[in-house]
């Protein structure tokens, strides 16, 4: 029996026991294409006092819904985890389940039994499901997580502060970052996943991570928090033993001096790293081959110091105008830079720009364990764009200085 004819029987049995699904994402699309399924979800409504299961299947910019039998859904749910997408979170009343599917096909099903004491797990029990849509996020919000209660985002009884809920929805986008790559990082034994996150600050985001992949998957992990303020990494590491995560660490450092990688790095972060702060974690990052990079760059400055180009003068003269023509070209440069070293490179919508203008995440993904230039050709394309500007991006010269060091 296959790993997907497994998968069907698991899904079979918890709706022959009359086990509802709460919720299901299937996501991470194998082909990035308007008539592809991009991400599909599923929750349970009730109709007529009958059990349904809703499918809200993304094609392209288009959403579609319809309602299904509880018996049509194992086939639904396989069937796309076998021709279109790679990742599937599925919560039941006792159950989580996570299904990985690798580039080269191989399938990973983990099922963890929820605690019997859990009481959020016998409260939806009770639920009674209607059509009015309700945010699913990944981190619960009407259960206590101890490092958002700790950090003032929810009450002590598990409610969303008012106040924090930009916050909240914020660490939540990020995880859903986070779980997309998942299938990329290596599953070797003998030795933890390795983090590091550069410029961490308060380190919500930290917590964040290790929470998700430690505490709610099970990964074995050894994440570092790295930033300059000596007080800011005593607090945060004093909340990590608090709550007994030893897999997680802070420390003081520099991201350009910092010297405590390896060839083991899998993943690194830089989430609002200042200026070229941003270009030494990416630099780090492809100097130690990391597997994952996740960027959300911050005040970029540079480019607006340098950028110059007759052609585009009448528009430059607008200091605003400018100021975020140099921002978006800053981080096209480094997305296509990353690429230029075997990274797959997306830039990504992290928030809203209702919440925060810095909503761009550049997310790059390892190919083939690509050590150099792919030799595209796209160096040649970005040179004379470079010249046209006349920029000088500060990440193409340490990635000059990572080459010579190989």
């Amino acid at each position: 029996m296959s790993l997907m004819d497994k998968l069907r029987q698991l899904l079979m049995n918890y709706i022959g026991n009359k086990e509802v699904i709460l919720s299901a994402t299937a996501s991470n699309p194998r082909i990035h294409a308007e008539e592809r399924i991009q991400k599909l979800r599923v929750r349970p409504v009730r109709i007529r006092e009958e059990l349904f299961y809703q499918e809200e299947r993304y094609i392209g910019t288009r959403v579609y819904h319809q309602n299904l039998c509880p018996e049509a859904l194992p086939d639904l749910l396989v069937g796309v985890m076998t021709a279109d997408l790679r990742q599937l979170e599925l919560e039941t009343e006792r159950s989580r389940v996570t299904v990985l599917v690798s580039k080269k096909g191989k399938v990973t099903v983990r099922e963890k039994a929820k605690d019997p004491a859990d009481k959020t797990a016998s409260k939806k029990c009770g639920t009674d499901f209607s059509h009015d849509k309700h945010k699913q996020y990944i981190l619960p919000q009407d259960e206590p997580v101890p490092f958002l209660v700790e950090l003032g985002v929810q009450t002590p009884d598990g409610k969303v502060v008012k106040a924090r809920y930009d916050k909240f929805r914020q660490i939540n986008r990020y995880l859903e970052f986070v779980r997309d790559i998942l299938p990329y990082l290596p599953g070797e034994e003998g030795r933890p996943l390795k983090i590091i996150d550069f410029g961490c600050g308060k380190s919500y985001l930290t917590f964040a991570l290790y929470y998700y992949l430690k505490i709610m998957n099970h990964y074995d992990i050894c994440v570092i928090g790295l930033d300059l303020k000596k007080d800011v990494m005593e607090n945060c590491q004093a909340l990590a033993d608090k709550f007994g995560y030893d897999g997680l660490k802070f420390q003081v450092g520099d991201i350009g001096s910092y010297q405590g990688g390896t060839e083991d790095v899998d993943m690194v972060v830089t989430l609002h790293a200042c200026d070229t702060a941003t270009d030494h974690a990416l630099a780090k990052a492809v100097q130690w081959n990391a597997r994952v990079i996740l960027s959300v760059p911050c005040c970029q400055h540079e480019l607006n110091r340098q950028i110059s180009c007759d052609a585009l003068a009448p528009v430059l003269k607008y200091g605003l105008i400018r100021e975020r023509m140099a921002a978006l070209i800053t981080d096209a440069v480094r997305a296509d830079l990353l690429e230029e070293y075997g990274y797959d490179t997306q830039i990504l919508e992290f928030i809203d720009m209702e919440h925060t203008p810095k909503n761009i995440l550049i997310r790059a993904v390892k190919k083939n364990h690509m050590k150099y230039r792919t030799g595209t050709g796209g160096q040649e394309a970005l040179l004379q764009m470079e010249a046209f500007l006349q920029i000088r991006p500060t990440l193409q010269e340490l990635l000059k200085e990572v080459e010579l060091f190989r």
